[in-house]
């Protein structure tokens, strides 16, 4: 088990602390894998999966088509990830730079991802989302994630998970803080990024659940590792507490609401008879950078994305090339695929990219009127 988590002696068969760092990224994603998290490669020194293969960046598709998975290989970022010993041993092994990313939803975990970054607080409709904050309460000194956390879990009279010494944390470059929870009646919780109009836990906190992934303790960055904090390596059960107001802020499907289904292969189809080659190509590309996002849980630019393949698709429409039933399910699915559970803030964004599309169309020679 690797040395820098400073693990129990039960489980011994890391290597010492003075080992290169080559054996440490293996030995950290072996200890992971060995917990039941599934995990994948990030680029060296990043924080996002290593890139795909040629073959998957020039010809996109979803993953659950994509033959590079079931091959061994890493294509498509935290779908590819494994808990295969052998696999493991050949990515880290052949690559150890390599650092180590968790499937969030296949390990059955729920990460608070607490962050300090020095900006502006937002408005106070969105410093803790759904709990009004009066203009006479003095919110002199509140400045980031920890405080807006703390906030939160005094109103419900419970400590803040960041001071929650009963469950795995890692302290991260930047000074923020990974507290990390296992789910254990099977719910599944769904990620969020921050506090936007759509699902937000608090201001400068992010939750990583499903449709994401977290940063393995041990893994190294340009800014620097990231590292357990305290003694205890194992997630705790989610609180209850916190379960209820993740399931407030909408970070639990309704029941009666499917789980986001991959892109089906007739949805790249979406094209007029005429001259349907040419525009199934162009129709793969337009939803290329949306299908990308999924693999980026931040920082991704998702909404620009969509809002722009949706006024490209709304200008094919507009010009014959595209049935606009046909562009909205494209769409909509490849949406859904890259950012589950998000329908609403989707159909908001893809209506106004459509809508303004349709009133410039785009020809053949790629020129609008």
């Amino acid at each position: 088990m690797p040395a820098e988590l400073h693990l129990s002696r039960s489980d011994s068969r890391g290597p010492a602390p003075e080992a290169p760092v080559a054996e440490l990224s293996l030995a950290t994603a072996r200890w992971c894998a060995r917990r039941g998290w599934p995990v994948h490669p990030l680029a060296a020194g990043l924080k996002i999966p290593v890139a795909n293969c040629s073959d998957c960046r020039d010809n996109p598709h979803p993953h659950t088509d994509c033959p590079c998975i079931p091959a061994g290989r890493w294509c498509h970022g935290f779908h590819s990830a494994t808990l295969d010993q052998e696999r493991i041993q050949q990515w880290w092994g052949s690559n150890p730079k390599f650092g180590i990313g968790v499937s969030c939803g296949r390990a059955g975990l729920v990460v608070i991802d607490i962050d300090a970054h020095p900006v502006q607080p937002p408005t106070r409709d969105r410093i803790l989302p759904g709990i009004p904050i009066a203009d006479h309460i003095d919110l002199t000194g509140l400045a980031n994630g920890f405080h807006t956390l703390a906030v939160l879990a005094a109103l419900r009279g419970r400590p803040s998970p960041a001071e929650d010494e009963s469950t795995l944390r890692v302290r991260t470059p930047s000074g923020g803080l990974h507290v990390w929870y296992r789910v254990g009646d099977g719910r599944r919780w769904q990620s969020s990024v921050g506090s936007g109009a759509g699902r937000a836990l608090a201001w400068q906190v992010d939750v990583r659940a499903h449709g994401s992934y977290i940063i393995a303790p041990g893994t190294a960055t340009r800014q620097g590792v990231y590292t357990a904090v305290g003694s205890v390596r194992e997630p705790a059960a989610l609180p209850l507490w916190l379960a209820q107001e993740l399931e407030r802020t909408g970070h639990l499907p309704a029941a009666n609401i499917p789980a986001p289904r991959p892109v089906p292969p007739r949805a790249r189809q979406a094209v007029l008879a005429a001259g349907g080659g040419r525009e199934q190509h162009i129709l793969a590309a337009v939803l290329a950078p949306v299908e990308a996002c999924g693999q980026v849980p931040e920082g991704a630019g998702f909404s620009d994305t969509l809002n722009r393949a949706s006024y490209t698709l709304g200008g094919l429409v507009a010009a014959g090339r595209l049935l606009r039933e046909e562009a909205e399910q494209a769409l909509t699915q490849t949406a859904a695929a890259a950012r589950p559970g998000q329908e609403r803030r989707i159909e908001q964004i893809i209506r106004s990219g459509l809508t303004a599309g349709l009133n410039r169309p785009l020809h053949d020679n790629g020129r609008r009127q």
